[in-house]
């Protein structure tokens, strides 16, 4: 089990770099020292209620935001599978792969890509995520340390913010990626 301490270092640290801010401005901002918030980002202290308020002030994020546990999880959805929604009047069926979450900003991209042309890509921002669905051909997709082959009408969604690859397997592969800053 993660300690609370743990997770709002994480929480910190995540927030601070999205928000652009240095560790003093935080500091300043929250009226507080600029080395209590370098111990809390390291995970030491036991910070009052009051210091995480006047944190989450500062950074203009809601006190949960603090509490809620980094996610560096890897989904899969098959062709076919996940929660269908089928139209009464026409023959149209729609599949939710991923609702955007508030504030964060898409990219949409088409990728083409051969075989023997493998791009690793290293972490993007903090908190960055990246759904693809290959379209054409089959491609190995994901974690550099745990990629997924997926076939044409497969969707993988995984943290952009660690090292990934994408590998295609077959000449021609096309697939549409989709990049998720929050």
């Amino acid at each position: 089990m993660t300690q609370p301490i743990a997770i709002i270092a994480q929480s910190l640290i995540r927030e601070r770099t999205l928000a652009g801010l240095s560790l003093a401005e935080v500091a300043r901002r929250a009226n507080i020292a600029k080395s209590t918030l370098s111990q809390l980002e390291a995970g030491n202290g036991n910070p009052s209620l009051e210091t995480l308020w006047a944190l989450c002030v500062a950074l203009n994020i809601p006190f949960a935001k603090l509490l809620e546990p980094v996610s560096h999880q890897t989904q899969v959805i098959r062709r076919g599978e996940g929660m269908k929604v089928v139209a009464g009047e026409a023959n149209y069926q729609a599949i939710l792969l991923a609702s955007c979450p508030p504030g964060a900003r898409r990219d949409i991209y088409l990728l083409m890509a051969q075989p023997g042309a493998d791009r690793l890509s290293q972490p993007h921002l903090v908190g960055s995520v990246e759904h693809i669905i290959v379209t054409q051909g089959r491609a190995l997709v994901g974690l550099k340390d745990a990629p997924e082959t997926l076939e044409p009408g497969d969707y993988i969604c995984y943290p952009g913010d660690r090292e990934h690859i994408f590998k295609a397997l077959e000449p021609d592969t096309l697939a549409l990626l989709v990049s998720e800053q929050g």
